[in-house]
């Protein structure tokens, strides 16, 4: 699958921090039985490439991508982990030209249209808007689609229950990515059946958009 494709699966995102590994299956299927598809595992933790590997063996039905991808070793790790896509906060030459190397789909991050167009020249044109809020949010995707009507994003980064329909509303956002659905003391007390419920009801909120 393509990078939009994937993103394509599902209008929510869940970007989830593992810090306990031997939690992450058991949240991963509570985030599945309310009807996530695509989950964002970031690379933030010690704990990040085990979950990501966990998960992908436990649930192949979920497309489990590695978030907060740094350089090129850490998108190797992660493709050894099993990770079906990589997403990065943002982008640079250097990495860029790493990237060619890997056969994974991938979602660069940008925050300016400067980023973007450098995006551009190396073939990306489905990208990760973040930190969405801070670096202008709704009202700079509505400028990015005036001279890149062709780039589809997925805004990160301060997104909540109660702005995500602003972001889904535009044209050229394709998902949104969020950490609202995973609440560090819902999992720290295995919640998973309130993880189930949040993710089921923000997901509802979505249709029609």
């Amino acid at each position: 699958m393509k990078a939009r494709e994937i993103l394509g699966l599902s209008k929510i995102i869940p970007v989830i921090t593992i810090e306990d590994v031997s939690l992450s299956v058991d949240l991963a299927k509570a985030l599945m039985d309310g009807g996530a598809k695509v989950l964002e595992i970031t690379l933030r933790t010690k704990e990040a490439l085990k979950a990501i590997e966990s998960i992908s063996k436990e649930l192949p039905e979920l497309v489990v991508g590695a978030g907060t991808i740094l350089n090129a070793h850490q998108l190797e790790l992660a493709i050894k982990a099993g990770a079906k896509f990589g997403i990065s906060p943002g982008l640079n030459t250097i990495f860029a030209t790493a990237l060619k190397k890997f056969n994974l789909p991938f979602i660069p991050g940008i925050a300016s249209a400067g980023e973007l167009m450098l995006a551009l020249e190396f073939g990306f044109d489905t990208l990760k808007f973040f930190p969405a809020q801070a670096a202008g949010g709704v009202n700079m995707l509505k400028s990015f689609s005036g001279p890149f009507k062709d780039i589809k994003f997925c805004p990160t980064g301060g997104i909540s229950i109660d702005n995500m329909k602003e972001y889904l509303k535009l044209d050229n956002v394709i998902c949104i990515g969020g950490s609202w659905l995973t609440p560090k003391e819902l999992v720290l007390r295995k919640e998973w059946q309130k993880i189930s419920q949040l993710t089921s009801q923000s997901l509802k909120l979505t249709k029609n958009l």
